[in-house]
C-alpha cells in the first residue's frame, strides 16, 4: 500500500488538524495606497484618462473592497491624477462604506436611474471630457456597452496594461499570505489520502477536505475541489459521474481555499493500493516535466519557455506533440493570486518576461485517455535568486507526501 494512503478516518485526520491562521495579518490601508499610486503611474505613462474597476478582485486589490458583480453595477473610478471615487446603488450606500479600506466619494443611482449616465457625470465633472477610459477587464459586456453608447467620444481599452501588471507582481505580504494558504492545502491533502478506503465516492473525499480546509483556518472551506479515481483521471476537470474508489486506482486530488482573498491551488497524484510498472512509468514521467519546467524558469525568460520545457519531456517520451492527447492538453501552469488563475500564464505563446514577485502554478498534466492521468501542481514564485517553491514536489509514487523522511 502507498505510504500515507488509506488506514485512517475522518474522525482521525479531522482531530489533528488545527488552526493554521492565527498570526494571519490582512493587507494594510498602505498598502492599498502604495497599489493605487502604482496603477496611477502607469495610467499616466500610458496616456490612459481614467480606470474603472469593476466589483470583483480588482476592486478588491486595489481598495480592499469586497464585493461581487451582479445586474447592478458597483465599482471604482480611478483618475490619472486625483482621489478615487466610488459608483454604486443608493441603497447599498451603507454597505458598501462599510467594506472600504480606501475612503472615497461615493456617486449613487436609484432603482430607475442609468448608472452609466451617472459614470459619465461623474467624468465630466471631474474635467475628463475626452481620452482613453481603461475598463476592467472582468467588467461584464452589459455595462462597458451601456457607458459607451453615451459617450462615444471616449476610447475603450482593456485595463490589462495597467491592473495585470500590478497584479502579477506580489509583495512580500502577499507572497506570506499566498505562502500560507499553500502550507493548509497540503496539509488537507495529506489528511484526505489517509481517509481512503475501497468503495469510498468522490462526495466523500470533497466533503471531507471541504471540512478540513474550514478546520485549518479557511472560514469557507474548499474554494474548490476536483476528487477523480482510475481512468476519470485521464480528464483534467473531472467528469459528469465520478467513479468510487477501487483497489490500485490512479487518485487525482486537486483542490485549494482562499486566505485574506489569497489562493491555493495544489494537486497530488498517488495509487490506492500498489502501482504498478504503467503507474510508475508515468508518474515519473511527470514529475520529470514539472521539475523542467521549474528549472527553466529563470529571471528574465518568456513565461513560454517554461511550458515549452515541460512538455518537451513528455514529447520526448512519445507523448503529444503540443496539445494532442495522449499527451499535455493544456498550459503548464497559470499566474495565482487574487484570483485562482490570473495573469501571466505559463503557455509557449505568452512572451511575458518572468521577473520577481510573479508566482504560477506548474502542472504539465500528462492525459491518458482509457487508462489514467497524472497531474503534479505545486506553485512557485521568482525572487531575485530565481524560482522558489512555495510547496516541495511530491516525493515518489510510494511515499507522496515524504512520511518516512520527516
Amino acid at each position: 500500500m502507498t505510504i500515507g494512503v488509506g488506514g485512517s478516518t475522518a474522525a482521525i485526520e479531522l482531530a489533528k488538524l488545527q488552526d493554521m491562521t492565527t498570526d494571519i495579518q490582512p493587507v494594510a490601508a498602505a498598502e492599498y495606497q502604495q497599489r493605487i499610486v502604482k496603477a496611477q503611474q502607469l495610467m499616466q505613462a500610458q496616456g490612459i484618462a481614467v480606470l474603472y474597476l469593476n466589483a470583483g478582485t480588482n476592486l478588491y486589490y486595489f481598495t480592499g473592497t469586497q464585493w461581487y458583480a451582479s445586474e447592478r453595477m458597483v465599482g471604482a473610478i480611478l483618475p490619472a491624477v486625483g482621489d478615487i471615487e466610488y459608483i454604486a446603488p443608493a441603497f447599498e450606500l451603507d454597505t458598501l462604506e462599510g467594506f472600504m479600506t480606501i475612503k472615497g466619494h461615493v456617486n449613487t443611482w436609484h432603482e430607475d436611474e442609468s448608472p452609466y449616465q451617472l459614470f459619465v457625470d461623474c467624468l465630466q465633472r471631474l474635467g475628463i471630457t475626452q481620452g482613453q477610459i481603461a475598463i476592467d477587464e472582468s467588467t461584464a459586456f452589459f455595462v462597458v456597452d451601456g457607458i459607451a453608447k453615451l459617450a462615444p467620444q471616449y476610447q475603450y481599452i482593456n485595463s490589462k496594461s495597467v491592473t495585470a501588471v500590478c497584479r502579477m507582481i506580489k509583495s512580500a505580504h502577499e507572497l506570506a499570505l499566498i505562502q500560507r494558504a499553500m502550507d493548509m492545502t497540503l496539509v488537507v491533502h495529506q489528511a484526505a489520502a489517509g481517509i481512503l478506503y475501497e468503495g469510498i465516492t468522490t462526495a466523500e473525499v470533497e466533503a471531507f477536505i471541504d471540512a478540513a480546509h474550514k478546520k485549518v483556518g479557511a472560514a469557507a472551506g474548499s474554494y474548490f475541489c476536483i476528487v477523480l479515481f482510475g481512468e476519470d483521471s485521464a480528464y483534467p476537470h473531472g467528469v459528469k459521474s465520478p467513479k468510487a474508489l477501487a483497489a490500485n486506482d490512479i487518485v487525482l486530488i486537486d483542490t485549494g481555499c482562499k486566505l485574506q482573498g489569497y489562493n491555493s491551488d495544489i494537486t497530488r497524484t498517488y495509487v490506492f493500493g500498489e502501482p504498478n510498472v504503467r503507474q510508475r512509468q508515468l508518474w515519473q514521467l511527470e514529475q520529470q516535466a514539472q521539475l523542467a519546467g521549474f528549472k527553466a524558469a529563470q529571471l528574465g525568460v518568456a513565461c513560454g519557455s517554461v511550458d515549452v520545457a515541460a512538455r518537451s519531456v513528455l514529447e520526448l517520451a512519445g507523448f503529444g506533440p503540443d496539445y494532442k492527447v495522449p499527451g499535455l492538453p493544456h498550459r503548464t501552469g497559470h499566474g495565482i493570486g487574487l484570483d485562482i488563475h490570473e495573469w501571466p500564464y505559463l503557455v509557449k505563446s505568452d512572451m511575458t518576461q518572468l521577473a520577481a514577485g510573479m508566482c504560477f502554478s506548474n502542472e504539465p498534466m500528462l492525459c491518458v485517455p482509457g487508462e489514467f492521468g497524472v497531474r503534479h501542481e505545486d506553485h512557485f514564485y521568482m525572487t531575485a535568486d530565481g524560482a522558489r517553491w512555495f510547496t516541495q514536489p511530491a516525493y515518489s509514487i510510494d511515499d507522496p507526501f515524504a512520511v518516512t523522511v520527516k
